[in-house]
């Protein structure tokens, strides 16, 4: 199966899942900006909370092809932690997407929830000043079984794009930003050396 039969297959896949709507399949250009979007990203602020590493776009970045794709409320987000918050090289908190432990972690005084963002030990946020190190929202990459399980395809990732990017790629689309869309980012390799 020659690169292009492969990449045709893997975006009819995606085309047809649950809540995604239109794709597309990235250029050297598009990976450029993308790549500077994402470190202007990392700079700002995220939620208030600290500085950004959206490891998931940057893994993505790696791959052979990468496929941006249009989701809708319907989408499935991939199993959790979507966020992870570290603070000097540990985990400190995360989205939970389980209501019952999210309502468990609010009877609990030593966490701080914030939405679905877990903070285990609020006293982390209060150790926070200008000398020490800031807290690190880390976007990671997650696996992409529906696309994996596809001939001639490896090491798919999944990754959510930074707002910046988000806009870029819907731009890049055709797309309008309405409320409930957002986009997603798949990359994969062509057959590799890991079976």
């Amino acid at each position: 199966m020659d690169k292009d039969e492969i990449i045709k297959t893997v975006r009819e896949g995606l085309e047809q899942m649950v809540g995604v709507g239109r794709t597309l399949v990235l250029n050297e250009e598009d990976r450029k900006i993308i790549a500077q979007l994402e470190e202007k990203a990392d700079q700002m602020t995220l939620m208030g909370l600290g500085r950004g590493d959206n490891k998931g776009v940057k893994t993505v970045l790696q791959r052979d092809v990468i496929i941006p794709f249009q989701t809708t409320m319907e989408y499935e987000w991939p199993c959790g932690p979507n966020v992870v918050l570290m603070h000097d090289g540990k985990v400190v908190g995360e989205d939970i997407d389980d209501a019952d432990k999210l309502k468990s972690m609010e009877q609990n005084s030593e966490c701080l929830v914030i939405g679905n963002i877990v903070i285990y030990d609020k006293s982390v946020l209060t150790s926070l000043n200008c000398k020490s190190e800031p807290l690190v929202v880390v976007m990671p990459p997650k696996p992409c079984d529906d696309v994996e399980c596809l001939p001639h395809v490896c090491n798919a990732t999944l990754a959510s794009p930074s707002p910046p990017t988000d806009e870029y790629l819907k731009e890049r689309m055709g797309l309008e930003s309405e409320h409930g869309t957002g986009s997603f980012l798949l990359g994969f390799d062509f057959e590799c050396g890991c079976e």
